[in-house]
């Protein structure tokens, strides 16, 4: 009863969002498409690195690819085949990475998806300024800022139900075995590279395709715009904010952190960075597993098996019995 009461509710809210167009004001509408666009980007970046405990800072690069393939391709193809290979570009350049790189860990994983986000953008100004000739292009669809939030919001809905089947399924509770342990789930016959590579790819195809949407609201577009590191960082603060590991985190913690980031930086335009870096360190010291499971730890709802390795593989294991 009580699921189906949660369902009801969200589907309620669902409907009042796509309807948000029609009774909000231009600006109104303007944070509603920022909003969805950071609230999928930190669901789908805690749908990998929430789950397997690998903190990437590829989410720009990603996004970015997105956008500028859209400022390619808008002059050229329609708009919805545009979609598509910007989506087949970021799952390309994923199984490259991930096949290359998933085996590093911890601060190497980190560093190297730092630096992947700033290869891509240079390699990005070289081909422009060297081939092209030019440093930039000019995006012109007949796409107005209500179409592209309601394609943000069938996205982040999307991304929220996948994140929901996989947090009940099988690969969820491997992904749960391989963040507690790598060794322990070696042991238990748990494909780690691929399950691993296989999230990594999903995550990136939607960061992919957060940038390949929002690419309209840009008339003009160029690498320091679509590559801006900021994306990367903004992303990773909200998901640690509202919990990583949670279905609703890093929803709960895209909305509050990006009204505040509105307000920073037209009130701080040249501290708002600093504030951000701060807020980001109280956040990892006083909220490290984010505030839905802060609240949870306050307000328990029932007594339940201890989290860790030994639970998660025990669980694995009576799962995979014949």
């Amino acid at each position: 009863m009580r699921t189906l009461l949660g369902w009801l509710c969200a589907a309620v809210v669902l409907v009042a969002l796509a309807l948000a167009p029609f009774y909000v004001g231009p600006y109104g509408l303007g944070l509603l498409v920022g909003m969805s666009g950071y609230v999928t980007l930190a669901s789908a970046w805690a749908l990998f690195s929430g789950r397997t405990g690998y903190i990437s800072l590829a989410t720009v690069a990603f996004f970015g690819l997105g956008a500028y393939t859209v400022a390619a391709l808008n002059e050229t193809l329609p708009y919805p085949l545009v979609l598509v290979i910007a989506a087949l570009i970021g799952l390309a350049v994923a199984l490259v990475v991930g096949i290359s790189t998933l085996r590093l860990a911890g601060v190497y994983f980190v560093i190297f998806t730092f630096g992947l986000a700033e290869l891509i953008r240079q390699l990005v100004t070289w081909y422009e300024i060297n081939v092209t000739g030019t440093l930039g292009r000019y995006i012109f669809l007949p796409i107005g800022p209500e179409h592209i939030y309601w394609q943000l919001l069938a996205l982040g809905t999307l991304t929220l139900l996948f994140t929901w089947w996989v947090g009940r399924s099988r690969l969820g509770l491997a992904l749960r075995v391989i963040a507690d342990d790598e060794v322990v789930a070696s042991h238990l016959g748990i494909d780690i590279a691929r399950t691993k590579l296989a999230l990594f790819a999903v995550s990136a195809v939607v960061i992919t395709l957060v940038g390949a949407i929002q690419a309209p609201r840009w008339t003009y577009v160029e690498p320091a715009i679509v590559f801006n590191p900021t994306v990367s960082f903004l992303t990773l603060i909200m998901a640690l904010l509202g919990g990583a590991s949670r279905l609703w985190g890093p929803a709960l913690g895209a909305v509050p952190l990006f009204l505040l980031f509105e307000w920073l930086s037209a009130n701080f335009p040249n501290h708002y960075s600093i504030l951000l870096g701060v807020l980001f360190i109280v956040i990892v010291f006083l909220l490290p597993k984010g505030v839905v499971a802060f609240i949870e730890d306050l307000f328990p709802r029932r007594q339940v098996a201890p989290s860790g390795t030994a639970s998660s593989s025990k669980r694995f294991r009576e799962e995979v019995r014949p």
